[in-house]
């Protein structure tokens, strides 16, 4: 009998854009069928990438799921260690919704005094790093036939922030889905559609409500609740849901409160993200 072949996420980053001690920013890591591919890139994902065993010439692609800074932190340090790393060129390949292009020649452009100090210094270095950029919207990112890894996007809903997607990375009949910041939509839908396991940035409006701070508050009305998350997951038959970016951080000995929370709508496994958390699916 041959052995069904290994999925495995890790989850790079747990937090949201507030620092947090022992959470980095959003960031994770899906490896299937010999592809490393890295969801967004939040504050010290190359630490947490060093965490799991992979530097930056080892990424097979990174896709981005919208430009919201928290995001996108710590991009320009991944393209700046892909380039200055690698023994030979070695392009980073990079997806992102409409507009990650004109995203990509700005992030060049602010790392200028940097990349001309290092071709200075550097006989080996000769060019400025380089990203070969697609985006997608709705429809296929990944097809590799060589590897069995399919990718897909779909829009998702965090207006005013737009456009904005989520993925759905499947191999060898398992399917994980990467939603980034979103409010339920149908987007999502399409993408969790029996998925193994879907990854869900979110928030509890009510421990936010308890916060003098309006700018917190604002934030309630385009990112899902642990409610929400719970509520795809059981509508579109999801096997596992993992609660990432959870604003405020949960405080030690309360995360057993957001996965009851998610418990009360969703009869499946619910796990709450740590940084480095792994599942093999």
């Amino acid at each position: 009998m041959t052995q069904s072949v290994l999925v495995k996420l890790t989850i790079l980053g747990s937090g949201g854009p507030i620092p947090d001690p022992h959470r980095a920013g959003p960031s994770t890591l899906v490896q299937a069928g010999g592809l490393a591919l890295v969801f967004d890139a939040g504050r010290g994902v190359l630490m947490r990438l060093a965490g799991a065993g992979l530097l930056p010439p080892m990424l097979t692609r990174v896709l981005l799921t919208h430009r919201h800074s928290d995001h996108i932190t710590d991009l320009n340090d991944l393209i700046t260690m892909r380039w200055a790393m690698s023994p030979l060129p070695n392009p980073l390949p990079l997806t992102g919704p409409p507009g990650t292009t004109e995203l990509i020649t700005r992030t060049i452009a602010m790392l200028d005094d940097d990349i001309c100090y290092r071709i200075a210094h550097h006989d080996d270095l000769h060019e400025p790093p380089r990203c070969d950029v697609d985006e997608v919207h709705d429809g296929v990112a990944i097809d590799d036939a060589a590897t069995g890894v399919r990718v897909v996007a779909a829009p998702t809903d965090h207006r005013p922030v737009h456009p904005t997607v989520g993925y759905r990375v499947e191999h060898d009949s398992k399917a994980i889905v990467i939603a980034g910041d979103t409010v339920p939509c149908d987007g999502l839908d399409r993408l969790c559609d029996g998925a193994d396991v879907y990854v869900q940035t979110v928030i509890r409006p009510d421990l936010v409500a308890k916060v003098p701070s309006v700018r917190l508050q604002d934030i309630v009305d385009y990112h899902s609740s642990v409610e929400d998350a719970a509520r795809t997951a059981k509508k579109n038959g999801v096997g596992t849901l993992v609660l990432t970016h959870m604003v405020p951080s949960p405080a030690p000995g309360a995360e057993e409160e957001w996965i009851d929370m998610a418990r009360q709508h969703f009869d499946g496994e619910v796990v709450l993200a740590q940084d480095l958390l792994t599942r093999d699916v």
